[in-house]
């Protein structure tokens, strides 16, 4: 239940992207569903590949390239989905910093099941 919880959660955090950057758009509450899905998967399976991969260049730059990398994979889920669109690589980075925050935030809403209050 808390991971169903959570999936709408990030489409609404989605959602609220799109209504503070222009450069972001999703078609719908469904594509939003469909991006935070996709968003998901390629957080879950391809980022930590590519984090160990760029660690080298990560503390080189002192971590800010790990930034380049969120939004690189941000981009990555507009390119595999047809009803969310972002229109250059800035509006990803950004777009991928703002919604890793609101997610963050509106999960930190959902009680754990271990807490107990």
């Amino acid at each position: 239940m808390r991971l169903l919880l959570l999936w709408i959660l990030n489409a609404l955090a989605l959602l609220l992207v799109t209504w503070l950057l222009p450069t972001i758009q999703v078609a719908g509450f469904g594509s939003a569903l469909a991006a935070a899905l996709v968003l998901g998967l390629i957080n879950t399976l391809l980022r930590p590949v590519l984090a160990l991969l760029t660690l080298p260049i990560t503390l080189l730059t002192l971590g800010i390239f790990y930034l380049v990398l969120n939004g690189l994979l941000f981009w990555l889920a507009s390119a595999l989905l047809p009803g969310f669109h972002i229109e250059g690589f800035v509006s990803a980075m950004v777009g991928a910093i703002l919604y890793g925050v609101i997610a963050w935030a509106l999960s930190a809403l959902i009680p754990d099941k271990d807490s107990k209050a």
